[in-house]
């Protein structure tokens, strides 16, 4: 690795989620609470939106993905929450099941759901750090 800071990682550009339909991607995500930033049917990609930040979820069309239920070992993406309780209460409400009952963590709570073609998206707290937060603990 060098000092060079025109190598420096400055931090995430888009997390890449492969999908076999983006209409129903899109729905799935939705009904999760992530809004659209857009969509380019054209180009088979949809941005979602994750907090206020500008990189988020990109959703890319691979027509010959079909539906899969995701094996323990799929990568996972994890974001942050206010309370991930209450965020399982909601995706549940979503008619979204979370692959397991929330689960203590070293920060807080997790609660994890996979979308039909086996991606896992992870949705965290930070109860127990709240120093380390994005948002404030109630």
């Amino acid at each position: 690795m060098s000092d060079d800071e025109s190598y420096e990682l400055l931090g995430f550009d888009n997390v890449v989620l492969p999908v076999g339909n983006l209409g129903e991607a899109v729905g799935f995500y939705e009904r999760a609470g992530f809004p659209v930033a857009f969509r380019l049917d054209e180009a088979g990609i949809a941005l979602l939106k994750v907090g206020k930040e500008t990189p988020g979820l990109l959703l890319r069309l691979d027509e010959e993905l079909s539906h899969r239920q995701p094996p323990w070992a799929a990568p996972r993406v994890w974001l942050e929450v206010r309370d991930a309780r209450a965020t399982a209460d909601a995706l549940a409400a979503a008619g979204i099941q979370p692959l397991d009952a929330p689960f203590p963590g070293a920060t807080g709570w997790t609660v994890e759901i996979a979308d039909p073609w086996g991606n896992v998206i992870g949705f965290t707290d930070y109860g127990k750090r709240p120093e380390l937060a994005r948002t404030v603990q109630p």
